[in-house]
């Protein structure tokens, strides 16, 4: 066995864990700052629904998306790195993982911010939505019977428990390592399919509901998103700074 498939074994390493923790954890800070003047653009276009600028907005809104498609971008190729770290990430609070769906958001959550912040959805706008609703959730049924089915198929400790030894890099001895790499590699690139197909329903689940709304209406859906996102995570900070 050389080094490379023992790290990899391991969970990558400590050192290399370390690294790569840091890394995706610089990009989302940068992320979440660009995500803030982003909402501050969003609430400032909210001020002129009555006379919209349409032009303006039809732009702020792709680079909206642009921006939401950069942080998918990097969760795959931090996937690719390490999908244990994925599965519990170290770079949220506690708050923030535990509302958690297959490493990010339930596809669903964006019917709900419609719900809650669209209130001039036409008929035929509410059909489409309403067939998207259901069409949604059977793919995340489906997603959540190849989560159950990874877990048995591993006759083990529960997914997430073992997510959690291998992003702690417990270091483990020769005989360990030759007895758990190749279940291990089985499990690693189920974790990684999983992953990568909840992705994709919460990005094309995203992008079919702005499809059905129109430019003011995406830009309530974004901001009530931005809004959203940031404040679980201050509060989830805050939650963290008093333990």
């Amino acid at each position: 066995m050389t080094d490379g498939d023992r790290n990899r074994a391991n969970g990558g390493g400590r050192g290399s864990r370390e690294m790569i923790v840091g890394s995706f954890t610089t990009f989302l800070n940068g992320w979440l700052g660009r995500q803030q003047q982003y909402l501050d653009e969003l609430l400032s276009a909210e001020q002129c629904t009555y006379d919209p600028p349409y032009d303006n907005l039809k732009d702020l809104i792709c680079r909206v998306l642009a921006h939401y498609q950069q942080y998918y971008e990097e969760k795959s190729r931090m996937v690719q790195r390490d999908v244990f770290l994925v599965f519990c990430p170290t770079w949220f609070s506690s708050f923030e993982r535990s509302l958690l769906w297959i490493a990010g958001f339930r596809p669903a959550l964006a019917f709900r911010l419609v719900s809650d912040n669209v209130f001039d959805l036409s008929q035929e706008q509410s059909e489409c939505m309403q067939r998207l609703i259901v069409e949604t959730r059977k793919e995340e049924k489906i997603l959540n019977d190849e989560l159950a089915r990874i877990q048995e198929s591993m006759a083990g400790p529960p997914l997430l428990e073992i997510a959690r030894q291998r992003a702690q890099a417990v270091r483990l001895g020769e005989r360990e390592i030759a007895e758990e790499a190749a279940s291990l590699d089985t499990l690693r690139k189920a974790m990684e399919e999983v992953v990568a197909s909840a992705d994709m329903l919460r990005i094309t689940t995203t992008a079919r509901v702005v499809g059905i709304l129109n430019p003011v209406q995406k830009a309530r859906f974004l901001t009530a998103a931005g809004q959203l996102l940031l404040a679980v995570r201050r509060m989830g900070s805050q939650k963290d700074g008093e333990k």
